[in-house]
């Protein structure tokens, strides 16, 4: 590896552990960029959760006060993730990689979609959360069963694919729960962090040959230092920068996957 991947790599995985932290969807920056740097996609996959796994933990730590008072729903919604993630890293790691390949376009290109429409999705949860005069307590059992449903197909999409799981169980949270932004945004960096570790010891039993150790290095170092900045810093930062800057990178590893 030359230097100059080396710094655009780690530089990627600082970038993509603020992001996690602040907003989600730091994959759709490490994930096209190893993809850019001619990495295959599976292995740019694999590589990639393994390594944002230190950046998820510093976010979720930084965001912990948050989490309070939510582990009456997280005891449901934590299995749920766990066994979709599980699920998940299955099948990518027995599925054919053409199988892959042929699908991570349309996957990336949703999950940028997704990024693009989340502002919508989030003021839309804010404004319902504003006018609902429940209490996070007081969560009906239909709306536990589908959000524990929701939770679990996020968590197979994310042991698959990984990118931009984030922002999906944020539109699911705000759908169904009454809490605040920024208690969603702990319970969302909770459970990406154990969707990705669940599909990193997956990789690793399973596929330790075909993983990039040395851009996994330089992520998980990257994503350390920047999952911290971002749970610290991040109610500063511009989301609608980190978005535009998401779409920017993503589309060029779009570019590359769909041309090369």
């Amino acid at each position: 590896m030359s230097l100059s991947h080396a710094i655009v790599i780690a530089v990627a995985g600082a970038a993509a552990g603020a992001v996690n932290a602040a907003v989600g969807s730091g994959s759709l920056i490490t994930f096209p960029t190893l993809v850019a740097l001619d990495y295959p996609p599976v292995t740019a996959t694999m590589s990639n959760a393994i390594g944002l796994v230190a950046g998820s933990a510093t976010g979720t730590w930084g965001y912990r006060r948050e989490l309070r008072g939510q582990w009456g729903r997280l005891r449901w919604q934590i299995p749920a993730s766990l066994i979709g993630a599980g699920l998940g890293a299955w099948l990518l790691l027995h599925l054919r990689e053409k199988v892959f390949n042929a699908v991570v376009p349309v996957l990336l290109a949703a999950a940028l979609a997704s990024v693009v429409i989340g502002p919508w999705i989030q003021a839309w949860a804010r404004k319902r959360t504003e006018e609902s005069d429940l209490s996070a307590a007081r969560v009906s059992s239909a709306r536990m069963a589908a959000l524990v449903a929701c939770t679990f197909a996020i968590g197979v999409y994310g042991g698959y694919f990984t990118a931009a799981q984030g922002i999906l169980l944020v539109g699911a949270m705000g759908a169904l729960l009454p809490e605040s932004m920024q208690r969603m945004n702990a319970a969302k960096n909770l459970m990406t962090l154990l969707v990705n570790i669940v599909a990193a010891l997956a990789y690793i039993v399973a596929a330790f040959d075909r993983i990039s150790w040395e851009a996994t290095g330089l992520i998980g170092a990257g994503s350390l230092v920047g999952g911290w900045l971002g749970a610290h810093y991040g109610r500063q930062l511009s989301p609608n920068a980190l978005r535009a800057a998401i779409v920017v990178v993503g589309l060029i590893g779009l570019y590359r996957l769909v041309t090369v």
